[in-house]
């Protein structure tokens, strides 16, 4: 990540360099004035730290005696005060001449590890590889972000999800075992788990050449067989026969929506998040492009599932 040096802030460029700049990394404004004997004690450590954490947290210091309109916008009382920002939002501050260690210890509730930066920059190098379809680069790059940062589940999240498509599934298995109790409560991590539970279901149940007709000649006794038409589907994920297995899972929903507590409807779900491309890089205010795929099946399912 770029290292930044600390920047001088006016009401010219604050949106720039403090409110966008703060959706992609803290920035910490520093209110100061030329006359203010702390300030001068407090700015040597500020800067110091800004270098030690090498782009984990960007500092920005307005004069606020040239910038009263933005000293007035934050409420400053005294100086110096330092106020955080993340997201285009103040979190935290404090107001005088900490010592480094509190000055520290403030940034380090808030500004990401550096084991954190570093797995994001390689879960983005890994995407950026995947897309360039090397594949051994984004697997290389997706592992060590895990092991740098194993909180990180989204970068776990595509590790897993490219074993799986490679048909690695025993290592996806032994990637997936630290956050398998969160898959109930996380969109992501609970997709892997539907495709890995079909898995073992067509395994457990051998369905191997002749399965598909087999499914077939239930269904075309019983359009009703819902086990049957579930088994088919989770049969066509295993083959990652995406969109076959969501038009399977359709006609169950039109049929029974809610059917085995509907099974259907997060399975289908699941199948969304897993065919889904990452997100495509786009300029700030502007909204990333709708994979074409996606979006016709979502609204597939939104008609049967409001009708």
């Amino acid at each position: 990540m770029a290292h930044t040096i600390m920047i001088d802030v006016t009401v010219e460029n604050f949106e720039a360099e403090v409110v966008a700049a703060s959706m992609n990394v803290p920035v910490l404004v520093d209110f100061w004035a030329p006359w203010c004997g702390p300030c001068k004690s407090l700015g040597p450590v500020l800067e110091k730290l800004e270098t030690e954490y090498a782009g984990r947290f960007k500092l920005a210091k307005i004069d606020s005696d040239q910038e009263q309109q933005l000293a007035a916008m934050f409420g400053i009382r005294s100086i110096p005060t330092c106020v955080l920002l993340m997201n285009g939002q103040p979190v935290d501050g404090f107001t005088g001449a900490l010592p480094e260690g509190k000055v520290r210890e403030f940034l380090d509730k808030h500004v990401p590890s550096a084991e954190e930066v570093q797995a994001e920059v390689e879960e983005e190098q890994a995407l950026d590889a995947l897309a360039e379809g090397d594949t051994d680069t984004a697997l290389e790059k997706l592992q060590h972000a895990v092991a740098t940062d194993p909180a990180n589940d989204d970068a776990r999240f595509d590790y897993v999800k490219l074993l799986l498509q490679l048909g690695r599934e025993d290592d996806a298995k032994v990637a997936f075992a630290p956050v398998i109790a969160k898959a109930p409560g996380s969109r992501k991590l609970g997709a892997l788990k539907a495709w890995m539970d079909a898995l073992d279901f067509v395994a457990a149940g051998a369905h191997a050449e002749g399965a598909g007709a087999q499914f077939d000649a239930k269904i075309s006794a019983n359009k009703r067989d819902f086990e049957a038409r579930f088994g088919r589907a989770r049969w066509l994920m295993v083959q990652q026969r995406w969109q076959d297995a969501m038009d399977e899972l359709l006609e169950i929903l039109m049929r029974d929506k809610a059917w085995n507590e509907e099974a259907a409807r997060k399975t289908f779900v699941a199948i969304l998040e897993i065919i889904e491309p990452p997100k495509v890089k786009v300029a700030d205010g502007q909204i990333p492009p709708e994979d074409p795929l996606v979006a016709t099946y979502r609204r597939r399912l939104s008609s049967v599932v409001l009708s």
